[in-house]
Protein backbone atom coordinates (compact mmCIF):
# COMPACT_ATOMS: atom_id res chain seq x y z
CA UNK A 1 0.00 0.00 0.00
CA UNK A 2 1.27 3.45 -0.92
CA UNK A 3 2.08 5.76 1.96
CA UNK A 4 1.16 9.45 1.71
CA UNK A 5 1.51 12.52 3.84
CA UNK A 6 -1.44 14.92 3.70
CA UNK A 7 -2.56 17.94 5.68
CA UNK A 8 -6.08 18.72 6.87
CA UNK A 9 -7.73 21.92 7.95
CA UNK A 10 -8.44 22.08 11.66
CA UNK A 11 -12.21 21.40 11.33
CA UNK A 12 -11.60 18.44 9.03
CA UNK A 13 -8.90 17.02 11.30
CA UNK A 14 -11.18 17.34 14.33
CA UNK A 15 -13.99 15.59 12.46
CA UNK A 16 -11.66 12.76 11.42
CA UNK A 17 -10.43 12.37 15.01
CA UNK A 18 -14.03 12.30 16.29
CA UNK A 19 -14.92 9.47 13.90
CA UNK A 20 -11.94 7.44 15.11
CA UNK A 21 -12.66 8.29 18.77
CA UNK A 22 -16.28 7.17 18.31
CA UNK A 23 -14.99 3.83 17.02
CA UNK A 24 -16.60 4.43 13.61
CA UNK A 25 -13.20 3.70 12.08
CA UNK A 26 -10.01 2.27 13.49
CA UNK A 27 -7.81 4.98 11.95
CA UNK A 28 -7.86 8.15 9.90
CA UNK A 29 -6.38 6.19 7.00
CA UNK A 30 -9.29 3.75 7.03
CA UNK A 31 -11.75 6.64 7.06
CA UNK A 32 -10.03 8.54 4.24
CA UNK A 33 -9.91 5.36 2.13
CA UNK A 34 -13.63 4.79 2.77
CA UNK A 35 -14.45 8.37 1.73
CA UNK A 36 -12.43 7.90 -1.46
CA UNK A 37 -14.25 4.62 -2.22
CA UNK A 38 -17.59 6.39 -1.77
CA UNK A 39 -16.51 9.25 -4.04
CA UNK A 40 -15.35 6.79 -6.72
CA UNK A 41 -18.69 4.96 -6.54
CA UNK A 42 -20.55 8.26 -6.89
CA UNK A 43 -18.40 9.17 -9.88
CA UNK A 44 -19.45 5.94 -11.63
CA UNK A 45 -23.09 6.98 -11.23
CA UNK A 46 -22.40 10.55 -12.38
CA UNK A 47 -20.58 9.25 -15.46
CA UNK A 48 -23.47 6.89 -16.27
CA UNK A 49 -26.06 9.66 -15.93
CA UNK A 50 -23.91 12.01 -18.03
CA UNK A 51 -23.59 9.38 -20.78
CA UNK A 52 -27.36 8.78 -20.75
CA UNK A 53 -28.04 12.52 -20.96
CA UNK A 54 -25.55 12.97 -23.81
CA UNK A 55 -27.07 10.04 -25.70
CA UNK A 56 -30.57 11.44 -25.20
CA UNK A 57 -29.50 14.93 -26.25
CA UNK A 58 -27.75 13.61 -29.36
CA UNK A 59 -30.69 11.45 -30.40
CA UNK A 60 -33.31 13.99 -29.48
CA UNK A 61 -35.12 11.55 -27.20
CA UNK A 62 -34.78 8.33 -25.22
CA UNK A 63 -37.14 5.37 -25.10
CA UNK A 64 -36.34 4.77 -21.42
CA UNK A 65 -39.01 5.96 -19.02
CA UNK A 66 -37.98 8.20 -16.14
CA UNK A 67 -38.86 5.30 -13.81
CA UNK A 68 -36.51 3.00 -15.74
CA UNK A 69 -33.69 5.55 -15.66
CA UNK A 70 -34.22 6.08 -11.93
CA UNK A 71 -34.23 2.31 -11.28
CA UNK A 72 -31.00 1.86 -13.26
CA UNK A 73 -29.42 4.76 -11.38
CA UNK A 74 -30.37 3.29 -8.01
CA UNK A 75 -29.04 -0.08 -9.12
CA UNK A 76 -25.65 1.49 -9.78
CA UNK A 77 -25.66 3.13 -6.36
CA UNK A 78 -26.36 -0.18 -4.63
CA UNK A 79 -23.54 -1.87 -6.51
Amino acid sequence: MSRQSISFTKPNDEWLKAQVDNKEYSSKSELVNDLIRQARKQQVQIDWIRAKLEKAENSGFTNDSKENILAQSKSLLNG
